[in-house]
Order: C-alpha cells, then sequence, then structure tokens
C-alpha cells in the first residue's frame, strides 16, 4: 500500500497537460494525405488520431438522411471523438495528439441550431474550443475536388458549404491558421505540415523528422 507522503511516479509527473491539435477542412481538403504524411515524420511522443466519423460509418453506422438519423451520427461522433482523445489524455504516454477533426466539426453536419448541438451533447462551445491548442484548416478546393474516398458522398458545392460551415463553428478560437489552395497540392502539403510543426511542444519537436516532398 502506497504511502500517502509517497511521491507518484515520474510517468504520471507531466511538466504540461497532453495538447491537442486539430486538423480540420471541408471534404477533399486534403487531409487524410496530409495526416498520412505527418505519421510517417513524427516520432514516439506523438500521436495521430483517425477520424472517428470515418471509424464510425466505416463500421456499419447508419448514414440516413433523416433528421434524426443525422442527429443521432453527430452524437455518436462526438462521443467517440471525444473517448478517442481523453485514452491518450489520460494514459499520459505522448506530449501532443493530432487530431483527424475536432469535436466542433459537428456542428457544420447538425440539422439544427447551434444551441441544441450543445444542450444534447452536454457541452458548451467555449468548453470545446479549450480543449484544443490548434487549429488547422485546410480549404476545401473550389477546383480539383474529387471523390477518391468512397464514404465521401457530398458534391463539389455541397463539400464547400459545408467547409464554410466549419470555418464558421471553430469562430473564436485564439489558435486558428487556415491553409488555402494552390495549383500544387504539395505546396499546400508543405505549408499544412509547417503549421503542424509550428504548433508541436518543445518536446515534440527535437529530433523531428520532416519528410521531403516532391
Amino acid at each position: 500500500m502506497q504511502n500517502a507522503s509517497e511521491q507518484p511516479s515520474d510517468s504520471s509527473v507531466r511538466e504540461e497537460p497532453v495538447r491537442l491539435i486539430v486538423i480540420t477542412g471541408g471534404p477533399g481538403a486534403g487531409k487524410t494525405a496530409v495526416l498520412d504524411i505527418a505519421s510517417r515524420m513524427l516520432h514516439h511522443r506523438i500521436a495521430v488520431l483517425p477520424e472517428a466519423a470515418t471509424l464510425l460509418f466505416a463500421g456499419g453506422f447508419p448514414r440516413k438522411e433523416s433528421s434524426a438519423a443525422r442527429k443521432a451520427a453527430q452524437r455518436a461522433i462526438f462521443h467517440v471523438q471525444h473517448e478517442l482523445e481523453n485514452l491518450l489524455i489520460e494514459e499520459s504516454t505522448v506530449d501532443c495528439v493530432i487530431c483527424d477533426r475536432g469535436t466542433l466539426d459537428g456542428l457544420a453536419y447538425w440539422p439544427g441550431p447551434c444551441s441544441e448541438f450543445f444542450a444534447q451533447l452536454g457541452t458548451t462551445r467555449e468548453a470545446e474550443l479549450q480543449r484544443y491548442s490548434t487549429v488547422i484548416h485546410l480549404r476545401t478546393p473550389i477546383i480539383g475536388y474529387n471523390h477518391q474516398n468512397p464514404l465521401r458522398i457530398e458534391t463539389a458545392e455541397q463539400a464547400r458549404i459545408i467547409d464554410e460551415r466549419i470555418a464558421e463553428a471553430w469562430v473564436g478560437h485564439p489558435q486558428r491558421v487556415f491553409i488555402d489552395n494552390a495549383p500544387d497540392f504539395m505546396a499546400k502539403a508543405h505549408a499544412a505540415l509547417a503549421a503542424i510543426v509550428s504548433a508541436l511542444p518543445a518536446t515534440c519537436t527535437r529530433n523531428l523528422s520532416i519528410p521531403s516532398l516532391p
């Protein structure tokens, strides 16, 4: 039995909380490609979380157009996102978590007023904004939008509207970075990776290996 005067082990002591960084943006913005590159350049003190919506829909969660179904999906996505993040925060084995979307992305897909979203999920905009240290928003391309992802069902115009709604959802975050589109996607990827590296805590940038992109 541990004596009350004993200090916790080094593994339970942190100089600062686990840092959460959001990579967001509308459909077709290039998040998947950027996160794939990021996962290869980062080391063991950094974790990259998968997109909660992809986990749910690929696993068979009903994807219907009714208001009730869309709300059920967004509630499920919100809770899965929270628990994925909380798992890494509570395990405390990494210093930084890069999240494929964040909890406020659900506002862009919610078929009702924002107040209802927060009421049903028992949270506030302020609480969700405070979860994340940095929000990096990759803009959806107006030209060159594609459907390579089989779970992507939106048209180019719908994707553009969702991109704008996501931007609105994160209004008020003090550290938000927009990555605009470029004729060459690799230029956009370089800008996104630079924003990620700038947002990392010092413990995660030591001996960081950044790959050379074409």
